[in-house]
């Protein structure tokens, strides 16, 4: 049985000498694919350096809502050369976050706009963070949509089931991190249960936000299999069909081996 990790921020900075450990359980584990999300510029490069590197990786350039207000006066240059550069597979981590806002809105906005058309300038797939701002996301991608097709992962989705349908009829793919296993998540795995097959993605967010039953934890890629489990239980699937489904999306997102 294979796994694929959609979204977990896996480079050197964050993990250190225990990357290649961290690497040798998830391929022991059966998560043979992982995608590798930045937050900025240097972890952006340093995720498609890991990618250029191992088999299986494929990685995401980016600058996170809350960040983009303290970048560096050429992170976004860099951003826009990297993706350019072909060594990545997707855009992000982009979105709006009204729950922290560190940053301002307005701000926020404007590097959305930003990351959304350079995914659709490059045709590749964008990877989305939204907290408490589901509603000024969904409206931003359904205008980028206007101007031409666009690929859209919605990762550690939190919405309703009607937003989750939303966003499905838009065309977007909705990511389930470990919260959807918490005790307290018995309404979020009722909306993972009218997700179609097809656009529903696992993924870890490491090294945040581990699984049950190894929540205080730092996260890793190998912990994914508790989500995948959790979510073949809540959809009274076979584990072994909704890993392959979710494996297969990923791959055709990505556009990995």
């Amino acid at each position: 049985m294979e796994y694929f990790d959609s979204h977990c921020h896996l480079d050197p900075m964050r993990y250190g000498q225990d990357l290649p450990d961290v690497l040798g359980r998830a391929r022991k584990a059966g998560v043979t694919g992982m995608a590798i999300i930045g937050t900025r510029a240097a972890d952006s490069e340093a995720a498609a350096d890991l990618a250029g590197r191992e088999r299986g990786l494929v990685a995401a350039a980016g600058i996170h809502p809350n960040d983009v207000h303290e970048i560096n006066a050429d992170e976004w240059d860099r951003i826009e050369r990297l993706v350019a550069s072909g060594r990545v597979a997707a855009v992000g981590e982009t979105g709006l976050d009204w729950y922290r806002e560190h940053a301002p809105r307005e701000l926020q906005r404007e590097f959305f706009d930003r990351h959304i058309r350079l995914a659709q300038t490059h045709v590749l797939p964008l990877v989305v963070h939204t907290r408490d701002s589901i509603t000024d996301t969904l409206s931003m991608l359904q205008e980028a949509l206007v101007r031409g097709p666009l690929a859209v992962v919605l990762h550690s989705f939190t919405g309703t089931a009607e937003q989750a349908s939303e966003a499905v009829a838009m065309g977007c793919h909705i990511g389930f991190a470990g919260m959807v296993t918490f005790r307290s998540s018995a309404t979020l795995r009722e909306v993972a249960t009218r997700v179609p097959l097809d656009r529903m993605l696992i993924e870890t967010d490491s090294p945040f936000l581990s699984p049950e039953p190894l929540r205080g934890r730092r996260n890793e890629p190998s912990y994914v299999v508790h989500t995948a489990n959790c979510l073949a239980i809540a959809r009274g699937e076979p584990l072994e069909k909704l890993a392959a489904a979710t494996t297969a999306t990923a791959r055709r997102l990505f556009r990995s081996e």
